[in-house]
């Protein structure tokens, strides 16, 4: 199968996404012209070194010169610290602004490389090669990067778009299932948010895809990155309303991890699944989403094997406790925070009129 090719139509900075089977081997097909003649600079999780073995090879096989920083996996790297030493790691190098730097691994080296590009020296290029399915259909995707504070996740950050995102769904084969389920949360949610057949057709095979059903991987892959490629190219930067349904799922669930201290107690998706089921719930409290479409939901969760409740998330914190890591929402304006709603599934939207004391009460009263 040739590779599927997904634009990101920005006006003035457009670039591609490329989906394809043994894409990584073949990486330099595509990285060979953006160095230059000059050294790659790929940054990887010290969890996906058999994927950079992979990579090096194909640079080194094209006669690429590159070069490897390894840092530690979790979500513990993007931080202040972090972020400082990749960058006095990236100068030691002499990475130059025209240079591009390859994020090779999930989220947290997505975020953590992309914002270190996108402050050093005022702004550097780089790739993304998502190694997880999270970050295949999320993160890898929009240009949004940061890092976390103890106030709560990706406070610090900021919109830098990469040059070039290459996705090879068979390194998904080296994925735990753990994360895997974590990543098919962020699949699920462009169904919930205005795709009511793509969440019917997860529904029937979305065991098949987390069983390794490449080519169920591959259409999901292809139809959440289509999806996202479209709110990006409509809303980059999240000032019209439209970009911020991607949240869906994610005030709740920013909240869970918060309270799980950014830990793998709860991995992402997990919390952003919890969130989704808790964003229909309290949909259906405020009487605009019917109580079926929420407990589909809840259900098809919960079979995948993913959190649909507070309990199953894990947590005992009180509404008030959860609410006030809510708080400090980066999308809060005027002290109130933008809740993403539903009116049913795929009929989500923005809901700016939400009291987080009845949010609270809420939670104290959800299982």
């Amino acid at each position: 199968m040739s590779d599927i090719m997904v634009p990101v139509a920005l006006a003035d900075r457009p670039y591609d996404i490329i989906i394809g089977a043994g894409l990584l081997r073949r990486a330099a097909d595509y990285l060979g012209p953006l160095s230059k003649g000059r050294r790659l600079v790929i940054v990887a999780d010290a969890n996906v070194t058999v994927h950079l073995e992979h990579l090096q090879a194909a640079l080194d096989g094209a006669g690429i010169a590159n070069h490897a920083i390894i840092i530690p996996s979790g979500e513990a790297s993007k931080s202040w610290n972090g972020l400082a030493k990749l960058c006095d790691d990236l100068i030691a190098l002499g990475v130059e602004r025209s240079d591009h730097i390859v994020a090779l691994g999930g989220g947290v080296v997505g975020d953590l490389v992309g914002f270190a590009s996108a402050i050093l020296k005022r702004g550097c290029a780089f790739v993304q090669i998502p190694t997880t399915l999270l970050a295949d259909v999320d993160s890898s995707v929009g240009g949004k990067t940061a890092i976390n504070t103890r106030a709560g996740k990706n406070l610090i950050g900021q919109f830098h778009q990469p040059a070039l995102v290459l996705i090879d769904p068979e390194v998904l084969s080296t994925l735990p299932s753990r994360q895997m389920r974590a990543g098919y949360a962020e699949v699920i949610k462009y169904g919930l948010i205005d795709d009511a057949a793509f969440f019917d057709w997860c529904t029937q095979n979305g065991a098949q895809l987390l069983a390794g059903d490449s080519a169920a991987q591959v259409h999901a892959i292809h139809r959440s990155v289509r999806a996202k490629a479209a709110i990006v190219a409509a809303d980059e930067r999240e000032t019209r309303g439209v970009r911020a349904l991607l949240n869906l799922g994610h005030t709740f669930g920013h909240a869970l991890e918060a309270e799980a201290g950014f830990s793998d107690a709860l991995l992402h998706g997990e919390a952003v699944a919890a969130g989704m089921a808790l964003a229909f719930d309290y949909s259906v409290r405020r009487g605009i989403c019917p109580a079926a479409d929420a407990a589909q939901v809840r259900g098809h969760l919960a079979e995948i094997g993913l959190p649909h409740s507070l309990l199953s998330a894990g947590t005992k914190a009180s509404g008030a406790a959860l609410t006030a890591h809510m708080a400090h929402d980066k999308k809060a304006t005027g002290g109130r925070v933008p809740f993403i709603l539903a009116r049913g599934i795929g009929a989500s939207y923005v809901e700016a009129d939400v009291n987080l004391a009845d949010v609270a009460a809420f939670l104290d009263e959800a299982e």
